[in-house]
């Protein structure tokens, strides 16, 4: 008999009480009680024929958020960079050309994930607060002759909402697929999957959703379906296999098998954030995000703070970018909001590295209220944090 020669650590011989804390960095964002009571429910097995309802609810769900009628819509299992992942590993084979649109840090992550399986990665880089124009995007679809063209919505890393209007079109002229990630703006900021003629669209389950991070809503046009299932190669990656989760989330209409134990619990949390957006209204859910942020950008010119996107139409509704106050450590900033008030925000990411507050603003947390109570932390954080004279 073996007998243990390690000790049960004592960490785990008490209890740990989670503080409560106002997440209003650019994700994750609060749970409320409601999506936290549904994912509590009593555990099914991932095959049982409740979770497959449940599976059916959250691809309508999703099909709805999307405004898609695409067959090809599931929830990978996983957080926004796994459905990011299974997106170019599906869509992209070795060898062939990518065009990135790199806006901010997630046009940087894809076209590392891009390289990874061996793609020709092409870019079109916009400066950080800014973005590119349909004229350029045309331009490098003409010398590039990318298969997909990737476009990130929702930069949360620079708070710019991309504009997505017309390169649907510009893309299929060019027989290449659009791909958009919309995990910082999916239902915070007005995005149409069909209308806009994107052909593969995923987003988080921790953003405006409000549901605990772990399962990724995406969507395949039949465009993109056709270029994913005549591959000359499997994608490199087993798990995120388009033809085995097309089986699992009963797209093919195959019988179901055994892929992976998907999240249960995840999905019970998802399902129900899914019921709450299609309870509030799309529409009602994009127009609360614009009133609510443009509430706080007043709030913070008024303090005489600087935002970093210029352009009015292009910053993103669900994070504010704002420069960091001149003289001021942003570090210290944060730190001081948190420890004296219990309050989330960031400092910036990627290109906005040193350069930005981000304060993040997302379905339940989009409240007047909540803009008070961030622009009240930050005048007191200015008002006792150290500046300096320069």
């Amino acid at each position: 008999m073996l007998s243990e020669t390690i000790p049960p650590p004592k960490c785990l011989l008490e209890p740990y009480v989670v503080p409560h804390r106002h997440l209003f960095g650019p994700g994750p964002s609060n749970v409320p009680p409601r999506i936290l009571k549904a994912g509590a429910q009593p555990m099914l097995g991932h095959l049982h024929a409740e979770t497959v309802e449940i599976m059916n609810h959250i691809k309508s769900g999703i099909q709805y958020a999307f405004q898609t009628q695409n067959n090809m819509t599931l929830a990978v299992s996983g957080p926004g960079h796994a459905a990011m992942e299974c997106a170019i590993f599906n869509s992209v084979e070795p060898g062939e050309s990518i065009l990135i649109v790199v806006n901010g840090i997630w046009g940087e992550r894809a076209s590392e994930m891009a390289e990874r399986i061996g793609a020709r990665v092409n870019t079109v880089v916009a400066a950080p607060g800014g973005h590119v124009t349909n004229k350029e995007i045309e331009q490098a679809l003409v010398k590039c002759k990318p298969v997909v063209l990737f476009l990130c919505h929702g930069e949360s890393s620079t708070g710019v909402v991309h504009p997505v209007d017309g390169i649907g079109d510009l893309c299929h002229r060019h027989n290449c697929l659009f791909l958009v990630d919309s995990v910082a703006s999916m239902a915070g900021a007005p995005l149409h999957m069909d209308k806009q003629e994107i052909d593969i669209l995923y987003t988080g389950s921790q953003k405006v959703l409000n549901a605990p991070p772990g399962t990724a809503p995406i969507s395949f046009s039949e465009r993109a379906c056709q270029k994913i299932f005549n591959r000359k190669t499997k994608p490199v990656s087993y798990f995120l296999d388009m033809s085995w989760l097309a089986n699992y989330w009963g797209c093919d209409g195959k019988v179901r098998m055994y892929h992976h134990t998907g999240p249960v619990s995840g999905f019970f949390g998802l399902r129900e954030a899914l019921a709450i957006l299609a309870e509030t209204g799309l529409e009602n859910s994009w127009k609360q995000h614009r009133d609510v942020a443009e509430y706080f950008h007043q709030g913070l010119e008024a303090m005489g703070l600087r935002l970093f996107v210029e352009d009015k139409k292009c910053r993103l509704p669900t994070v504010t970018t704002i420069v960091a106050p001149p003289g001021y450590d942003w570090k210290e900033i944060t730190a001081y909001i948190m420890k004296t008030h219990q309050i989330e925000i960031s400092g910036g990411l990627g290109p906005s590295a040193g350069m930005v507050l981000r304060v993040g603003l997302m379905g339940c947390n989009a409240t007047k209220a909540n803009v008070d109570m961030i622009l009240a932390a930050l005048r007191d954080a200015l008002k006792h944090c150290h500046k300096s004279r320069v």
